[in-house]
C-alpha cells in the first residue's frame, strides 16, 4: 500500500528522530518512518496537500488546510522545484537517493528555513551524509 507524502516530507522522514507535536503524531510518524526505513521497496504517492503524516498533526485544520499553510506550501514548492518532483507515485528509496545526491547545504537551508524542527533535527546531517555523487 502506497504512503501519501507531500514533497517536503521526503526530507522530514530522513531526519526524524522520534520527536513531534503530540503522542498521536509521534506514533503515526514512527509507523510511517519505520516502513520507509525498513522495507526494501516502498511506494510513495506525492501529493500537494495533506498526507499520511499530516493526519495526526495538531496544525491540520482540514483537507489541505493547515494553520501554517503558507510555510508548508513554501517547503513543498521549493522541494518540488529543486528536485523536479511531480504529483505521482515513486519508489521512496529511489527518490530519496536522487534528492540526497543533488542536495546541498544551501538548498537545505533554503527549503527548511522557518521549520521549527530544522535546528534541532538530524535532517541536514542525515541527508548530506548520504550524498554519493
Amino acid at each position: 500500500m502506497s504512503i501519501k507524502l507531500r514533497p517536503h516530507h521526503l526530507l522530514c522522514t530522513q531526519g526524524y528522530s522520534g520527536k513531534g507535536y503530540s503522542n498521536e503524531f509521534v506514533e503515526n510518524m514512527n509507523e510511517v518512518v519505520r516502513r520507509l526505513r525498513t522495507e526494501e521497496v516502498t511506494e510513495v504517492t506525492i501529493v500537494y496537500s495533506t498526507d499520511d503524516l499530516c493526519e495526526h498533526c495538531p496544525s491540520k485544520q482540514g483537507t489541505d488546510i493547515c494553520s501554517t499553510q503558507e510555510k508548508v506550501k513554501s517547503f513543498d514548492r521549493k522541494t518540488a522545484e529543486y528536485f523536479g518532483i511531480e504529483e505521482k507515485t515513486y519508489i521512496y528509496q529511489e527518490i530519496i537517493q536522487e534528492i540526497d545526491n543533488q542536495m546541498t547545504s544551501e538548498r537545505m537551508d533554503d527549503i527548511c528555513q522557518g521549520c521549527k524542527w530544522y535546528p534541532i533535527s538530524s535532517c541536514k546531517k542525515n541527508i548530506l551524509a548520504k550524498k554519493t555523487v
